[in-house]
């Protein structure tokens, strides 16, 4: 805030609380001198300065004491005890501002690595990646925090592009480990395996596998699972998914918006109760220009201050239905986070991801892929 034109001005408050205090112990009584405020300035200069600027205006603020201070000697003086007092306290305001600087260099690392953590997690998408338009939009519910056990992600292969979007049960390191296992054996699995159906087994056996992993480590992860669904675009205007207990997608186009069915697959790591194996792959039509919206819980638990929950379906369908332009995946992530937030007060109950998908004009992966 304190910054003109990339300059940093955050001398200035302390600057002009010193001329300040000069000026008023001017114009002030004889016998009412205030020049012993100067204990203010590098006061101020400590919470807003560097280290060598508060010294500085430790320095000054002592100098300008001691000239105002003896410039009228028929007048009464402060003297001695006040600038023992200025010194104390420009020691002080030195050291405080040290501890501060260090606090923030070691607060600005810790963002450093939390944003390389989301950046490994939540890897950036090229344009058109995997013959789709895509747009993504992740807002966590602690605003300190920069990824949590919300994923997503598109691996085009030979095989077609498959989509995965999941959210991990839990939050803390454990979930953001969760999901980046599963983001591991999905990118690796989306690329080789010619069928959908396993590469969600591969997801299955990942995600109890990493529960094996954690728990032998002590770790209290033994009931950790995660809903998730698996997309995959085997060929222009096809659409193959897999539901892990999670919210079956938002189609937007211009046949107008509808919510596919929903799935009885369990979540990610709860496939053992399943009576009948693994969810299936359902397989339909796509049209064209047809976009997929998957969003997180964050969406569909956002409540407002009476307690309801956020119309996703309907808020989207009057939007389409009044400019078809919001189908467009930028405008459409735009859309659904302005409602979101709007619906909630800006108050996330938790992590919330918005994910959009359209398949390109020619539906086709990225020119030059990989054979295996």
């Amino acid at each position: 805030m304190l910054r003109i034109r990339g300059r940093s001005v955050a001398w200035l408050p302390p600057l002009v609380l010193l001329g300040a205090i000069e000026l008023l112990d001017v114009y002030t009584g004889t016998d009412f001198r205030i020049i012993s405020w100067m204990v203010l300035v590098p006061g101020i200069a400590a919470a807003i300065c560097g280290v060598r600027g508060t010294a500085a205006f430790a320095v000054l603020a002592l100098v300008t004491y001691a000239l105002a201070d003896t410039a009228w000697p028929e007048e009464y003086q402060t003297g001695l005890p006040d600038f023992v007092l200025l010194a104390v306290g420009g020691v002080l305001a030195v050291l405080a501002c040290a501890v501060r600087v260090r606090d923030e260099r070691r607060l600005l690392h810790i963002q450093d690595v939390a944003e390389t953590t989301r950046r490994t997690v939540l890897r950036p998408l090229p344009p058109g990646w995997g013959g789709l338009d895509h747009a993504a939009v992740y807002l966590a519910a602690d605003s300190e925090a920069r990824v949590g056990g919300d994923f997503y992600d598109i691996q085009p292969g030979p095989h077609g592009t498959r989509v995965l979007l999941g959210d991990v049960q839990g939050k803390g390191l454990g979930a953001v480990e969760a999901a980046a296992a599963l983001l591991g054996t999905f990118r690796e699995a989306a690329y080789h395996e010619a069928d959908l159906a396993a590469v969600a087994r591969r997801l299955e056996t990942r995600m109890l596998r990493h529960r094996v992993h954690t728990v032998s480590l002590g770790h209290d992860d033994g009931d950790r699972f995660a809903t998730a669904v698996l997309l995959g675009f085997p060929e222009p205007g096809g659409l193959e998914i897999v539901e892990f207990g999670h919210e079956p997608p938002l189609l937007a186009g211009p046949d107008g918006v509808r919510a596919l069915p929903p799935g009885d697959g369990l979540p990610l790591g709860l496939g053992e109760l399943a009576p009948d194996g693994p969810p299936p792959v359902r397989r339909m039509p796509l049209a064209t220009g047809t976009t997929l919206l998957l969003t997180t819980d964050g969406v569909s638990e956002a409540r407002d201050g009476d307690g309801e929950f956020y119309p996703l379906a309907d808020e989207v369908a009057r939007a389409v239905a009044a400019d078809p332009g919001v189908a467009e995946p930028g405008s459409l992530v735009a859309f659904v986070r302005d409602g979101t937030l709007r619906h909630c007060g800006g108050h996330l109950a938790d992590d919330t991801t918005i994910f959009a998908v359209r398949q390109t004009a020619t539906g086709d992966t990225v020119p030059g892929r990989l054979r295996p």
